[in-house]
Order: structure tokens, then C-alpha cells, then sequence
């Protein structure tokens, strides 16, 4: 995805992570963690956890308080594209994809469904974003 859309998304802070984890060694920690420590407000959400790190978990994006305006998705594709009808329903636009979450299906559900994907990695892009800015 082009660097506009990268920039856009990590300027916006209201974020949800879909596949969060409380294990510090998981990819779905270490982006919760450090979304919520480059000052975006995050959202962990995970069928079965009560929290993250204190922050309460969501079993579903609809659960949440308020919508989101990204979706980082750290979950496998088949479980991923049914997140997608409920990201569809509320109305978000921006999704990134964290490398292994990806599919055709889901790059084409985005296509219809006017939702602007990220095919990126989040831990990788905030670093680069504090190096160039810090």
C-alpha cells in the first residue's frame, strides 16, 4: 500500500487490534503494546481474555465503545474475513493487514466494500516513523 495511506492510518488514534493477545512473546501483544505506546487509544479484541495489560478485551468490534477508525488484523484469514463483515457493518474504513492475515478473499471483500487495506506490519512502520520523526 502506498506511503499517503500508511501515514493516514498511523496519524489516526482510535485503533482496535483483532487477534490481541496477553502473551508478551505473541505479535498480537506487541502490537497492542506498541500502538498503545506511540499514544493511540487501542483495543484489544479476543473471544476469551478479560484484559490486556488492564485494558479490557472485547470479543467483537461491535462490543466496543466506540468505533474504531483502524482495524489491525493479527488473526489467520479464515477467521479474519468473518471480522471483515462486521468491519463492513460498522462503517470502517481502513484495515491493516499484518503479514500471514492476508488473502485474495479478503482483498477482495475490501475491493466491494470500499475498505482501504494496509498490507504491512505495524511494529515495522512505528519504528521507522519514530526514527524519522525522533
Amino acid at each position: 500500500m502506498s506511503s499517503p495511506a500508511i501515514k493516514q492510518t498511523l496519524a489516526m488514534k482510535k485503533w482496535a487490534v483483532v487477534g490481541a493477545s496477553d502473551d508478551p512473546g505473541r505479535y498480537g501483544y506487541k502490537i497492542f503494546r506498541v500502538l498503545r505506546d506511540a499514544g493511540h487509544t487501542v483495543y484489544p479484541i479476543h473471544p476469551t481474555l478479560a484484559d490486556i495489560d488492564g485494558v479490557a478485551c472485547h470479543a467483537r468490534l461491535s462490543d466496543l465503545p466506540e468505533v474504531p477508525e483502524v482495524v489491525d488484523m493479527v488473526v489467520n484469514p479464515r477467521v479474519g474475513i468473518k471480522v471483515f463483515e462486521e468491519i463492513a457493518a460498522l462503517g470502517i474504513r481502513y484495515v491493516w493487514l499484518q503479514p500471514g492475515t492476508r488473502s485474495d478473499e479478503i482483498r477482495e471483500f475490501a475491493r466491494q466494500h470500499d475498505i482501504t487495506l494496509v498490507e504491512d506490519c505495524v511494529l515495522v512502520r512505528i519504528g521507522r516513523e519514530e526514527a524519522t520523526n525522533g
